[in-house]
């Protein structure tokens, strides 16, 4: 995910999601609410970009070639819920949402977001990769989303997390539902086949992923 930079003013009191919904930033940034407050997100770097475009593609063309009941989409809100009276709201790479909830949504007049727990969120990791590690490892799990892909092709995260010497690393956690929690992640290097529980047969390396030689 692109880094959040700092806070826009403080407002007077915090926003609901619904108040956030329909608040007029003055600007074309995207935004996350956090605990309330509006937060702006940087721009993403060409690399970040192209490699979220990629994988948007690949997932787009291989959940409407398996008929696969889940409709991938970029840069979409997800509720997190609230703490203590104030609500959450982050902005996924790619929200992999269930067909029929996305076409429940179609009939809607609200924003199109993630309002109940989509099937798949997918991170492209920046410089703030503690973000993706732990709190929104942390956020998703809470609210039951089935898989959490991190695409941290750049190698940024901590050794604890993708090992040594540090090697691009997609790096997967399923939810399992007896426990509600993530298991242990699978992680996929180079030319080892990506194996995901949500979209099945995907037969794509890692490091197609990310196009590197």
């Amino acid at each position: 995910m692109t880094q959040a930079v700092d806070l826009i003013p403080s407002q007077s009191s915090p926003l609901s999601l619904q108040d956030f919904l329909v608040w007029d930033s003055g600007d074309d940034r995207l935004y996350e609410l956090i605990e309330g407050e509006p937060m702006p997100m940087s721009d993403p770097t060409a690399n970040h970009e192209d490699v979220a475009d990629n994988l948007y593609d690949l997932l787009r063309l291989h959940c409407l070639e398996k008929n696969l009941p889940f409709v991938p989409k970029r840069s979409k809100l997800i509720s997190i819920g609230s703490r203590n009276g104030r609500d959450t709201a982050r902005r996924g790479d790619i929200v992999v949402f269930a067909k029929a909830e996305w076409e429940r949504m179609k009939g809607l007049s609200s924003s199109a977001m993630a309002y109940i727990a989509p099937t798949l969120v997918i991170e492209v990791v920046s410089t703030n990769w503690r973000d993706d590690y732990l709190t929104k490892l942390a956020e998703y799990e809470s609210i039951g989303v089935e898989e959490y892909w991190i695409v941290d092709y750049g190698a940024l995260g901590g050794m604890r997390y993708i090992g040594h010497p540090k090697q691009s690393t997609l790096s997967i956690y399923t939810m399992d539902p007896e426990t509600g929690e993530f298991g242990m992640p699978q992680q996929f290097r180079g030319d080892n086949n990506i194996r995901s529980t949500v979209v099945p047969e995907l037969a794509v390396t890692a490091k197609a992923l990310w196009k590197e030689d």
